[in-house]
């Protein structure tokens, strides 16, 4: 294994360690880096999904002991993100374009999100019916459509909106985003098969890896200041990539 395949494993296990920790499975990261690594598209999705699937589970388990999912705050966006997962899973964007959709969301997510910094003492908001169904219907479809799990448009969805303290988010993003990924690979498939290299296989294992440290210390260690600091700098590191390479 040369020196570059060992800094991408070690990026994409950094990726996994950062996302993970504040709840999110980092495929718009792995995405980015398998851009550089010149990995071919469909492979690319797939892969970017299957890395999802893990490392959201890690990430979710973990928040999940801490005591932080809240099924009400869960049910009202998969109800109808899973469906529309699946409909994105079997449609496809011209790559430069659908990097430039995810790069956009990114950025917008990352403004709204540092404006409102400070974490009030204040109880959740309940979550309008029509406004989770639809909003999780939106997430589900760029989820399929994009090849990523949907947690970058959800978490900051539910901090702005305050429905959700932020380990609360970190939470139900984390299983949001894994039965997002599992249906949009489920369309990608019933569309073109599906296929892991064994160099992917191992990129798989890597991002498993840091995906469980990144879980125990989001859940375990680092604080809600900490959190929003990741949570930003990982938005930043993707959305960069994304529009950039």
């Amino acid at each position: 294994m040369d020196y570059s395949s060992v800094l991408i494993l070690f990026l994409l296990a950094f990726v996994a360690f950062l996302y993970s920790s504040v709840g999110h499975g980092g495929a718009s990261g792995y995405l980015a880096i398998m851009v550089m690594a010149g990995v071919a598209p469909l492979m690319m999705k797939q892969s970017a999904l299957v890395m999802n699937l893990a490392v959201s589970l890690f990430s979710f388990i973990g928040f999940y002991r801490g005591g932080f999912f809240k099924l009400k705050l869960f049910l009202p966006f998969v109800i109808a993100s899973i469906p529309m997962a699946f409909l994105g899973g079997t449609m496809s964007l011209p790559d430069t374009i659908y990097k430039k959709i995810l790069g956009i969301c990114i950025f917008i997510s990352i403004i709204r999100l540092v404006y409102q910094f400070e974490e009030k003492n204040e109880p959740n908001k309940e979550i309008p019916l029509w406004a989770g169904l639809f909003s999780g219907a939106c997430i589900g479809l760029l989820s399929g459509l994009l090849g990523i799990g949907g947690g970058i448009i959800l978490s900051p969805l539910m901090l702005l909106m305050r429905w959700s303290k932020l380990k609360e988010t970190a939470a139900v993003s984390a299983l949001f985003i894994f039965v997002n990924s599992l249906s949009g690979l489920y369309g990608q498939i019933q569309k073109g098969g599906f296929y892991l290299s064994e160099d992917l296989q191992i990129a798989v294992l890597a991002t498993i890896i840091g995906g469980l440290l990144g879980s125990y210390f989001g859940s375990q260690k680092f604080n809600t200041k900490t959190l929003k600091y990741l949570l930003a700098l990982g938005l930043t590191i993707a959305g960069l990539k994304l529009l950039f390479t």
